[in-house]
């Protein structure tokens, strides 16, 4: 584990790097699909920028909701500190961030959520790569199978061999990126953010069950039930579209 990286004078978070490569790699990919529907690729850089900041602000205000009882007596701290990221916090506030920019841009329309699929799948890779790296407690249940991991100078370490969940989220939210770059020129607009809902929700849904966070309801986890709610939104979204996945397949 790199929590932090010294360079001389300089003390750099790994968690932070690869979330900075994230939103870089986030905003590759973006320019690369606006150039292909005729877009400004300017835009791309516009976008994350609007998705930057609601999403800090998003997974900021959900972190403090989550963790109300241990930040209470320092809000104000707690709000503009350097940890405490949530990701479906970040997701919402980041979707706000770009809607209020589409709206600017009189460009609020289906096909904007098409492009974000396939970068919001590969930065959600590469985050997970900083909290392996970082050991930032989003690791699994203990486990003594053979790559079970320790964490033991982690942020949040611990000496007991677990599930390198991380690890499993990278590889998995990066083969749902390039199935969903594979699949960006074959659908009406609107459903390939419907076909992200249903595998990142999936996604989600499987890895909790060995992740160590606390049940809220039913035996499930928060992130499960968001997940739920992923998947039925993105399952309703592609039933109504049946005939675009119909029309794709007399083309395969």
């Amino acid at each position: 584990m790199h929590p932090e990286l010294d360079l001389g004078p300089v003390t750099l978070q790994t968690f932070g790097i690869c979330f900075g490569l994230a939103f870089v790699a986030c905003g590759l990919v973006l320019a690369r699909l606006l150039q292909e529907i005729g877009r400004p690729r300017a835009w791309a850089s516009e976008i994350v920028f609007a998705a930057l900041l609601g999403g800090l602000v998003g997974a900021r205000v959900d972190y403090i909701a989550q963790n109300y009882d241990k930040v209470s007596n320092d809000l104000l701290g707690n709000l503009f500190s350097g940890s405490g990221l949530v990701w479906y916090g970040g997701f919402a506030g980041g979707a706000i961030g770009v809607a209020l920019w589409a709206w600017r841009r009189n460009w609020l329309r289906p096909q904007l959520l098409d492009l974000t699929a396939p970068a919001l799948a590969l930065g959600y890779a590469i985050g997970r790569v900083g909290c392996q790296v970082s050991g930032d407690g989003d690791y699994g249940t203990p486990w003594d199978g053979p790559w079970a991991m320790a964490y033991p100078h982690g942020t949040v370490p611990t000496d007991v061999p677990v599930h390198p969940t991380p690890v499993y989220e990278t590889l998995s939210m990066g083969l749902v990126a390039v199935v969903l770059w594979q699949l960006r020129n074959r659908f009406r607009p609107g459903v390939l953010f419907a076909v992200y809902l249903v595998l990142a929700g999936v996604e989600r849904l499987l890895v909790e069950f060995i992740r160590r966070n606390s049940n809220a309801l039913v035996g499930l986890t928060l992130p499960q039930l968001i997940s739920i709610v992923m998947i039925a939104a993105g399952g309703a979204w592609l039933v109504e579209r049946r005939d675009a996945l119909a029309a794709m397949s007399s083309r395969a």
